[in-house]
């Protein structure tokens, strides 16, 4: 398999791909209808050509982006979300994120107007994206709608979503005591250096790193590189990396160390996970204009 080549680290993420389009945040879609009335929620989709990232931005609606096809990664603050196939991410209105989605994902927007919006997330929140949410936001996507139509779409939107039961968010240290430790494996996640390891080059002792590490994400420092692995696991396999190459470039022994792993996590095996085939058809999206960063 040919990897793509190694590139600029993206700060508190992963390291930039070769060939990443950056792109600025661009205008809300307009939220009037074939009826000139004002919607509650607008929805959009379009194909993502290539690896592109979005730098820190925020909106004054709220947003649910998903992917299919593909993987979509924000950083918000100390957290990283991965965003995958069947999944969403709610980001509240006036919440600063970047993001980063794989080449070739299908990439979907839908942005709701806080105050005729009857749900209330106050944090970015992984969202269930069943087959009947998705195609009522793919509905609401349509131009030629009338206002009744709209309306019925919209109340029953607001019924169907839900928080999802992954909420797989990886907290970033924000400690000078282990922050090099944090970035070194965003860098590679393959790094195999023990605790002790890590301890002994930072002149620090084990007791410290594991209490630094359990006090700023909740994780042990295994527990902690375990789920790091995973979120990177998760962009590699939505890329169409087959399970072997995945554990080699993630640093395990053998891919039945992965799997194991990835069933800790995710419930199930990265074969059951990714077996799934999308329940939804919809239009062709129009692929995004390029832009070169």
């Amino acid at each position: 398999m040919v990897r793509a080549s190694r590139g600029e680290m993206t700060p508190g993420m992963w390291r930039r791909e070769a060939g990443t389009v950056m792109r600025r945040a661009g205008a809300l879609p307009e939220r009037s209808g074939a009826s000139g009335a004002s919607s509650a929620v607008v929805a959009e989709f379009r194909v993502v050509p290539a690896p592109t990232e979005w730098p820190p931005h925020a909106h004054h609606l709220h947003e649910l982006v998903w992917v299919r096809g593909g993987t979509l990664t924000s950083r918000v603050g100390d957290r990283v979300f991965t965003v995958f196939e069947g999944h969403g991410l709610w980001m509240p209105a006036g919440v600063v994120h970047a993001g980063r989605a794989t080449g070739g994902a299908r990439f979907h927007d839908a942005f709701f107007a806080p105050d005729r919006t009857p749900i209330a997330f106050g944090e970015p929140k992984a969202i269930e994206m069943t087959p009947l949410l998705t195609s009522l936001l793919t509905h609401l996507a349509r131009t030629d709608l009338d206002e009744a139509a709209r309306l019925r779409a919209e109340s029953v939107v607001f019924d169907v979503i839900r928080p999802s039961e992954h909420q797989l968010a990886l907290r970033l240290p924000g400690d000078p005591r282990i922050d090099a430790i944090a970035e070194a494996l965003l860098d590679d996640p393959a790094d195999g250096r023990s605790l002790e390891d890590w301890a002994r080059e930072l002149g620090s002792s084990d007791r410290t790193v594991t209490r630094a590490f359990r006090r700023t994400t909740g994780l042990s420092f295994a527990q902690w590189r375990q789920m790091l692995r995973v979120h990177r696991a998760l962009m590699l396999l939505s890329d169409g990396w087959d399970v072997t190459s995945v554990s080699e470039s993630l640093g395990y022994a053998q891919p039945s160390t992965f799997i194991a792993a990835f069933r800790r996590v995710m419930g199930t095996t990265p074969g059951a996970f990714f077996g799934a085939t999308d329940p939804v058809s919809g239009r062709t999206p129009e692929p995004l204009s390029p832009e070169i960063s």
